[in-house]
Protein backbone atom coordinates (compact mmCIF):
# COMPACT_ATOMS: atom_id res chain seq x y z
CA UNK A 1 0.00 0.00 0.00
CA UNK A 2 1.56 3.53 -0.83
CA UNK A 3 1.86 5.72 2.46
CA UNK A 4 0.92 8.54 0.26
CA UNK A 5 -2.70 7.48 -0.33
CA UNK A 6 -4.99 8.27 2.43
CA UNK A 7 -8.23 6.93 0.53
CA UNK A 8 -6.36 3.43 0.45
CA UNK A 9 -5.79 3.52 4.07
CA UNK A 10 -9.20 4.37 4.74
CA UNK A 11 -10.66 1.90 2.42
CA UNK A 12 -8.07 -1.03 4.07
CA UNK A 13 -9.27 0.40 7.57
CA UNK A 14 -13.19 -0.48 6.62
CA UNK A 15 -12.14 -4.10 4.93
CA UNK A 16 -10.26 -4.66 8.28
CA UNK A 17 -13.44 -3.45 9.99
CA UNK A 18 -15.23 -5.61 8.00
CA UNK A 19 -13.49 -8.53 8.69
CA UNK A 20 -13.43 -8.41 11.80
CA UNK A 21 -17.00 -7.96 12.08
CA UNK A 22 -17.82 -11.37 10.04
CA UNK A 23 -15.57 -13.18 12.26
CA UNK A 24 -16.64 -12.42 15.67
CA UNK A 25 -20.12 -12.63 14.39
CA UNK A 26 -19.51 -16.41 14.65
CA UNK A 27 -19.22 -16.30 18.62
CA UNK A 28 -22.70 -15.16 19.41
CA UNK A 29 -25.03 -16.68 22.27
CA UNK A 30 -28.56 -18.05 20.77
CA UNK A 31 -31.46 -15.70 20.89
CA UNK A 32 -34.12 -15.67 23.35
CA UNK A 33 -36.12 -12.52 21.83
CA UNK A 34 -36.08 -10.43 18.66
CA UNK A 35 -37.44 -7.40 17.39
CA UNK A 36 -39.84 -7.47 14.32
CA UNK A 37 -38.34 -6.91 10.39
CA UNK A 38 -40.75 -4.06 10.51
CA UNK A 39 -38.91 -2.84 13.58
CA UNK A 40 -35.53 -3.08 11.97
CA UNK A 41 -36.28 -1.17 9.00
CA UNK A 42 -36.97 1.75 10.52
CA UNK A 43 -33.33 1.85 11.67
CA UNK A 44 -32.03 -0.09 8.56
CA UNK A 45 -33.10 1.92 5.70
CA UNK A 46 -30.96 5.29 6.96
CA UNK A 47 -27.93 3.63 6.66
CA UNK A 48 -28.39 2.35 3.30
CA UNK A 49 -29.43 5.71 2.62
CA UNK A 50 -26.27 6.62 4.23
CA UNK A 51 -23.79 4.30 2.40
CA UNK A 52 -25.57 5.52 -1.21
CA UNK A 53 -24.14 9.03 -0.42
CA UNK A 54 -21.05 8.39 0.45
CA UNK A 55 -19.92 4.97 -1.99
CA UNK A 56 -22.40 6.38 -5.35
CA UNK A 57 -20.98 8.54 -7.68
CA UNK A 58 -24.00 10.16 -8.36
CA UNK A 59 -24.71 11.77 -4.81
CA UNK A 60 -22.14 14.37 -5.63
CA UNK A 61 -24.45 16.07 -7.69
CA UNK A 62 -24.75 20.03 -7.08
CA UNK A 63 -23.84 21.17 -3.53
CA UNK A 64 -23.59 17.57 -2.22
CA UNK A 65 -20.50 17.25 -3.51
CA UNK A 66 -19.38 20.69 -2.77
CA UNK A 67 -15.72 19.99 0.02
CA UNK A 68 -16.32 21.00 3.11
CA UNK A 69 -12.51 21.16 3.91
CA UNK A 70 -9.62 21.88 2.16
CA UNK A 71 -8.08 18.98 -0.20
CA UNK A 72 -4.73 18.81 1.40
CA UNK A 73 -2.45 16.27 2.63
CA UNK A 74 -2.88 16.96 6.41
CA UNK A 75 -6.73 17.41 6.32
CA UNK A 76 -6.56 14.01 4.67
CA UNK A 77 -4.27 11.91 6.90
CA UNK A 78 -5.81 13.18 9.87
CA UNK A 79 -9.38 11.67 8.73
CA UNK A 80 -7.42 8.80 8.50
CA UNK A 81 -6.38 8.99 11.97
CA UNK A 82 -10.08 9.74 12.91
CA UNK A 83 -10.86 6.28 10.90
CA UNK A 84 -8.43 4.72 12.77
CA UNK A 85 -9.39 5.52 16.25
CA UNK A 86 -13.15 4.96 15.58
CA UNK A 87 -12.15 1.45 14.13
CA UNK A 88 -10.59 0.93 17.64
CA UNK A 89 -12.78 2.05 19.69
CA UNK A 90 -15.54 -0.05 17.46
CA UNK A 91 -13.26 -3.35 17.76
CA UNK A 92 -12.82 -2.51 21.91
CA UNK A 93 -16.38 -2.33 22.44
CA UNK A 94 -17.17 -5.19 20.46
CA UNK A 95 -14.66 -7.52 22.12
CA UNK A 96 -16.09 -6.22 25.22
CA UNK A 97 -19.37 -7.11 24.05
CA UNK A 98 -18.49 -10.66 23.58
CA UNK A 99 -21.26 -13.18 22.61
CA UNK A 100 -24.42 -10.94 23.73
CA UNK A 101 -23.38 -9.28 20.23
CA UNK A 102 -26.27 -9.25 17.44
CA UNK A 103 -26.75 -6.86 14.03
CA UNK A 104 -29.83 -6.41 14.99
CA UNK A 105 -31.63 -5.86 18.18
CA UNK A 106 -32.09 -8.91 19.89
CA UNK A 107 -31.95 -10.81 24.09
CA UNK A 108 -29.03 -13.56 24.12
CA UNK A 109 -30.27 -16.66 26.14
CA UNK A 110 -28.15 -15.81 29.52
CA UNK A 111 -27.94 -12.03 28.18
CA UNK A 112 -25.58 -9.85 30.70
CA UNK A 113 -25.65 -6.18 31.07
CA UNK A 114 -21.88 -5.27 29.84
CA UNK A 115 -20.41 -2.43 32.18
CA UNK A 116 -16.52 -3.30 31.22
CA UNK A 117 -14.35 -1.46 28.64
CA UNK A 118 -16.33 1.63 27.12
CA UNK A 119 -19.14 0.34 28.49
CA UNK A 120 -18.20 1.59 31.50
CA UNK A 121 -19.30 5.10 30.56
CA UNK A 122 -20.71 4.92 27.34
CA UNK A 123 -23.99 2.59 26.48
CA UNK A 124 -23.15 2.42 22.82
CA UNK A 125 -19.63 2.59 22.09
CA UNK A 126 -19.56 0.17 18.99
CA UNK A 127 -22.12 3.21 17.21
CA UNK A 128 -19.60 5.38 18.76
CA UNK A 129 -16.78 3.82 16.76
CA UNK A 130 -18.42 3.17 13.61
CA UNK A 131 -19.53 6.84 13.68
CA UNK A 132 -15.86 8.40 14.47
CA UNK A 133 -14.80 6.09 11.38
CA UNK A 134 -17.28 7.71 9.38
CA UNK A 135 -16.48 11.09 10.61
CA UNK A 136 -12.60 10.28 9.92
CA UNK A 137 -13.73 8.81 6.36
CA UNK A 138 -15.63 12.06 5.29
CA UNK A 139 -13.05 14.51 6.58
CA UNK A 140 -10.44 12.48 4.19
CA UNK A 141 -13.17 12.59 1.38
CA UNK A 142 -14.18 16.15 2.11
CA UNK A 143 -17.35 16.47 0.35
CA UNK A 144 -20.58 17.80 1.78
CA UNK A 145 -22.41 14.34 1.19
CA UNK A 146 -20.50 12.65 3.93
CA UNK A 147 -21.48 14.97 6.50
CA UNK A 148 -25.56 14.27 5.50
CA UNK A 149 -24.36 10.84 5.23
CA UNK A 150 -22.78 10.81 9.07
CA UNK A 151 -26.13 12.73 10.05
CA UNK A 152 -28.56 10.05 8.61
CA UNK A 153 -26.23 7.17 10.11
CA UNK A 154 -26.35 8.92 13.49
CA UNK A 155 -30.21 9.26 12.83
CA UNK A 156 -30.17 5.30 12.59
CA UNK A 157 -28.18 4.44 15.49
CA UNK A 158 -29.95 6.92 17.63
CA UNK A 159 -33.42 4.81 16.63
CA UNK A 160 -31.29 1.33 17.03
CA UNK A 161 -30.14 2.23 20.19
CA UNK A 162 -33.53 3.29 21.81
CA UNK A 163 -34.59 -0.07 20.65
CA UNK A 164 -32.26 -1.60 22.20
CA UNK A 165 -32.36 -0.01 25.68
CA UNK A 166 -36.18 -0.75 25.35
CA UNK A 167 -35.43 -3.83 25.95
CA UNK A 168 -32.45 -4.07 27.98
CA UNK A 169 -34.94 -2.14 30.29
CA UNK A 170 -37.22 -5.08 30.41
CA UNK A 171 -35.07 -7.37 30.88
CA UNK A 172 -32.41 -5.93 33.87
CA UNK A 173 -35.21 -3.18 34.73
CA UNK A 174 -33.50 -1.24 37.74
CA UNK A 175 -29.88 -2.27 36.88
CA UNK A 176 -29.93 -0.82 33.63
CA UNK A 177 -32.01 1.80 34.83
CA UNK A 178 -28.94 2.85 36.89
CA UNK A 179 -26.41 2.20 34.48
CA UNK A 180 -28.31 4.56 31.96
CA UNK A 181 -28.08 7.43 34.50
CA UNK A 182 -24.36 7.19 34.84
CA UNK A 183 -23.69 7.03 31.62
CA UNK A 184 -24.03 8.49 27.74
CA UNK A 185 -25.64 7.01 24.74
CA UNK A 186 -22.98 7.97 22.25
CA UNK A 187 -20.37 9.98 24.44
CA UNK A 188 -19.60 9.57 27.80
CA UNK A 189 -21.36 11.65 31.05
CA UNK A 190 -19.46 14.63 32.62
CA UNK A 191 -21.45 16.00 34.46
CA UNK A 192 -24.48 14.46 37.02
CA UNK A 193 -27.11 16.33 36.96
Amino acid sequence: MDSSSPREWINALWVLFGLYWLVSALNRKKTKRRETWGQRFIYTLPLVAAAELLVRPEARYGWLGARFVPANSAVEWTGVLLTAAGVAVAFWARWHLGANWSGVVTLKEGHELIRTGPYRSIRHPIYTGILLALLGTVVTTGEVRGLLAVAVAWLSFYWKARREESFLSQEFGEKFAAHAKQTGMFLPKFANG
